[in-house]
């Protein structure tokens, strides 16, 4: 645990160090933030966050470099000799590694979001300012069973719209009961306070026949729908300031509206727990790689384990865009790489010298 300590310490000030240089440029602008908020806003906000994603990675480190030594220093064959079994030197391995899992996994869920919040509202003010996701076009949600909007263009920078719809069924949901248009929309008050101009209604009358009511082009109304400007604007790291319970919320309200877009919050919702999942095979992993003595002692230990981290790495990261891209399902691209490793550090585990 000491170990993994200092390497979390050591790698946070060469994170801060790296990532100050990046943005020097933006802390320094006439208009850029007070050396307070860089300091309380976002450095202390940033090193949890960015040390959430590599902590495997650190117990990776940590393990080959406590197991290491003892390795160095013969410690297991003293102890293997003195009749200790192999698999018995595991324990206070898997015990720390339960420890690290638990505090990862519980900054994951609920720490980490919670101080993303400050992080983001930084980053979005200072530095990322113009990070918006969103369709601009051919818009449309289902607020309820009888209730949908269709938008076909819309503008961020001053809120407004073009060719509205609002569509109204009957209580099957399958017939049309009102059609409201406007050629112009614009949001007057955040959230979904708006104002229709260029007006016309089409209502259904006795069940067969069009009543069209039609308004002079200089006519508006302002009302309130269920059209939210937050379904359409969203910065590209909202989902960093959720907690896993409202990922859960936003995915379904998504999915309930019709709205789509929630694979990348979907695999993020999967990766919190499958992060904190690997650390327990990066453990069985570094300690059958390093309580081998070898020529080259620590130095290799740490080739081999870090090249292994790599390559897993990079399958999590080749798995979780099929994902994202909708060609495997979320849960299914997040955990294949824990899965396939899973298998490896088995086997390894059971070729180690023992």
């Amino acid at each position: 645990m000491g170990s993994f300590f200092f390497i979390v310490l050591l790698f946070s000030m060469l994170s801060v160090v790296v990532d100050s240089a990046e943005k020097i440029e933006d802390f320094l602008e006439e208009s850029g933030p007070t050396a307070g908020e860089v300091f309380f806003d976002y450095y202390l906000n940033f090193i949890p966050f960015i040390n959430s994603l590599i902590f495997p990675l650190y117990n990776l480190i940590a393990v080959i470099f406590f197991t290491s030594r003892l390795a160095a220093n013969s410690e297991f064959i003293a102890m293997i000799g003195n009749g200790v079994n192999h698999y018995r030197l595991l324990i206070p391995y898997l015990i720390g590694a339960t420890f690290i899992a638990s505090i990862h996994y519980y900054g994951n869920h609920y720490l980490i979001p919670q101080s993303n919040v400050t992080r983001t509202t930084f980053e979005n003010t200072y530095i990322w300012k113009h990070n918006f996701v969103g369709k601009s076009a051919h818009f449309h949600a289902a607020v309820s069973p009888t209730e949908e909007f269709y938008l076909q263009g819309f503008s961020r920078y001053d809120s407004s719209g073009s060719q509205f719809a609002w569509i109204q069924h009957d209580s099957t949901g399958m017939y049309r009961k009102s059609v409201l248009t406007a050629s112009k929309i614009k949001l007057l008050k955040a959230p979904n306070r708006w104002r229709l101009s260029g007006i016309k209604k089409r209502t259904k009358v006795n069940g067969y026949r069009d009543a069209i009511d039609l308004k002079p082009p200089q006519t508006f109304i302002d009302t309130t729908i269920g059209l939210f400007i937050s379904d359409m604007i969203k910065r590209d790291n909202h989902k960093d300031n959720m907690t896993t319970e409202e990922l859960i919320e936003y995915i379904n309200k998504q999915k309930e509206r019709g709205l789509g877009g929630t694979l990348i919050f979907e695999v993020e919702r999967y990766r919190r727990t499958a992060d904190p999942f690997s650390i327990f095979i990066l453990t069985l992993i570094g300690f059958s790689i390093a309580s081998r003595k070898m020529r080259g002692g620590m130095a290799w230990h740490l080739v081999l384990g870090v090249l292994l981290c790599a390559v897993y790495i990079f399958m999590a990261k080749f798995s979780t865009t099929f994902s994202i891209n909708g060609e495997l399902p979320p849960i299914v691209g997040v955990w294949v790489p824990n899965i396939i490793f899973s298998f490896i550090a088995l086997f390894i585990i059971f070729k180690a010298q023992k």
